[in-house]
């Protein structure tokens, strides 16, 4: 009885290059991103006090002195840190949203980060016009093209000066905003440290205003 031919043994390939258009994206580490950032996002919310609470205008007067304005500005810090937040993303927001280029330019470099390097599998090398490139050259190749992007277009005028715009309206608000009836703790005063350097820097960018 003849014997039948050994079949030939099949090869896998440990890795196989995957260009830039073809490039898949991790959905559990998106998934995972997804799911922490919701996380994160409903934890900042359950923090936000009443918006009527920080437009009291029955609670406004003018600080006695700039050390008075500080610990105002301190204290309204540490128990409206969320809604100043929300003003400052929704200034920054408006800012890109009346300028569509600058929009769309950023856009497009977030998607990048995101196939190209955030949730791009490591396993398979990227290749792009018949160039493979390791993670640290993919990473170097974004960050270069972030910077070009935000010194050379409208993109970072823009996010600076809606940043600073923001700050200063928290600046603002924080020092004239009496904080007399508004209850804290040190966990909340400690927590307000950090973006009180920020936003004097800040505010300091800004024109005065004589009242």
């Amino acid at each position: 009885m003849p014997s039948s031919a050994p079949s030939p043994p099949l090869s896998v390939p440990l890795s196989t290059p995957v260009s830039a258009g073809s490039a898949p994206v991790a959905i559990p580490a998106l998934r995972l991103f997804l799911s922490r950032l919701n996380d994160s996002i409903n934890r900042s919310l359950s923090d936000r006090r009443p918006w009527s609470e920080l437009a009291d205008r029955s609670a406004f007067s003018r600080p006695e002195s700039f050390s008075d304005a500080t610990s105002r500005l301190r204290k309204n810090l540490a128990y409206f840190r969320v809604n100043y937040a929300a003003v400052v993303a929704s200034v920054l927001a408006v800012s890109l949203v009346t300028n569509p280029f600058s929009f769309l330019v950023l856009l497009t470099l977030l998607v990048a980060w995101c196939l190209l390097y955030l949730f791009r599998p490591s396993d398979p090398p990227l290749v792009l016009f018949g160039r493979t490139f390791t993670d640290r050259e993919t990473l170097g190749g974004l960050v270069l093209l972030s910077a070009l992007v935000v010194f050379l277009t409208s993109v970072g005028s823009i996010i600076v000066s809606a940043l600073v715009a923001g700050a200063g309206i928290v600046a603002a608000h924080g020092a004239f905003r009496v904080p007399e009836d508004l209850f804290l703790d040190e966990q909340d005063l400690g927590n307000a440290a950090g973006l009180l350097s920020f936003l004097g820097g800040a505010a300091s960018a800004a024109v005065p205003v004589r009242i």
